[in-house]
């Protein structure tokens, strides 16, 4: 019996909403925010409103509605770490969802224009923007979110000068930063770079002002989530070919990754996996190829315990032990011989005793935490 004929295709002039039919299913774990995310999507989905601008901003005025003028509110919805609201005006849509200090906003529309010029409207005065300082530095900050996906935010911090922090580091060290800190872009051969040594000795404020003295060529993003970084392809290649907004072409990247000890010791390739190899590829592989991309790395590991990898001469940009000051060093820091051990200081121990902590109740930096070596 010969079977009975296909049922012929759309034509062309169907409309796609009545070809593919949009159907959406809320569950128990589904969130009141996602029931006006799926209700914002039906003028859309249907051709009614076909145009669609979209927008974020990192910083939003507390008081800032970012809703257009006339604009009807047709849910409302406040959870514990997000925010969501819906509104319309004649022949737009908007969704706005909001995040601690963020926003994203997106308008549709029966047209483009009037799509552009709703959005406009509706984001208008309301990004916050910190008057910059001098000591300051525009830093990004990569995170995947549950909700978002890979995700970069900004912040302006706090870095001093080179000059005025330099007295916190002992005399070898300090003669390294220098060289680090007057790098530029033809300088660059090797595109890691390790900072290793003892906690509190101040690896990660050395980073912050690397960050300043670089800022007119270099952006510096640091990664809070390294350990998924180098596990995750799809987060990999986001931070290392996606182009990040608002960062002009041929400008130079650092990722910085902070106490990465599991990635980089000696067992790294039989622990972590693909993690260790997929590194060194974004640093001088096909991965990193094309692409204008430094990564900083600070651990705690003594320098025999990295794997050799890591540190094979013409890998690393700058190989820099973060060691603690000298006893002379930091009698000369502190301005007194009291408290100061025979061994020298860290810095966070000289802080500690500046804030006045008498010296038998700070704890010893410089010693094994438990569990941290085999």
């Amino acid at each position: 019996m010969a079977s009975p004929p296909s049922p012929p295709p759309p034509s062309p002039s169907t409309p796609p909403e009545h070809s593919l039919p949009v159907r959406l299913r809320l569950t128990g774990d589904d969130s009141l925010s996602d029931a006006v995310d799926a209700l914002f999507l039906g003028r859309f989905a249907t051709g009614e409103q076909p145009h669609a601008h979209s927008t974020s901003l990192d910083r939003v005025k507390p008081d800032a509605t970012l809703l257009p003028a006339g604009a009807r509110v047709l849910r409302a919805v406040r959870e514990d770490d997000r925010s969501a609201l819906l509104a319309e005006g004649e022949g737009w849509t908007v969704l706005v969802s909001r995040w601690n200090r963020g926003a994203d906003v997106t308008v549709t529309a029966t047209g483009p224009e009037l799509a552009e010029r709703v959005l406009k409207e509706a984001v208008d005065g309301a990004r916050d923007e910190p008057e910059p300082q001098p000591d300051n530095v525009t830093m990004g900050f990569w995170y995947v979110s549950p909700r978002r996906g890979p995700y970069r935010t900004t912040r302006r911090i706090g870095a001093g000068a080179w000059e005025e922090i330099r007295p916190n580091y002992t005399a070898p060290v300090a003669q390294a930063m220098d060289r680090l800190m007057a790098v530029t872009p033809e300088d660059i051969t090797g595109r890691l770079l390790l900072l290793h040594g003892p906690p509190g000795t101040g690896k990660t404020s050395a980073l912050r002002t690397l960050a300043r003295s670089w800022r007119d060529w270099c952006q510096v993003d640091c990664v809070l989530d390294p350990e998924r970084l180098f596990g995750d392809v799809g987060y990999l290649m986001d931070i290392a070919i996606g182009e990040d907004e608002g960062t002009e072409k041929g400008r130079w990247r650092l990722l910085l990754l902070e106490d990465c000890d599991e990635l980089i010791r000696g067992e790294a390739k039989h622990s972590a996996g693909q993690a260790l190899s997929r590194l060194l590829n974004l640093t001088d592989g096909l991965l990193g190829q094309g692409r204008n991309v430094l990564v900083a790395v600070t651990t705690n590991e003594d320098l025999e315990r990295l794997h050799p990898a890591v540190v094979r001469p013409g890998r690393c940009l700058a190989r820099v032990e973060v060691g603690p000051l000298s006893r002379p060093e930091a009698v000369a820091w502190l301005g007194r011989e009291e408290g100061v051990g025979r061994d020298g200081a860290t810095l966070a121990e000289l802080f500690a005793l500046r804030r006045g902590t008498p010296a038998a109740e700070l704890p010893d930096q410089r010693a094994p935490r438990p569990g941290l070596y085999l």
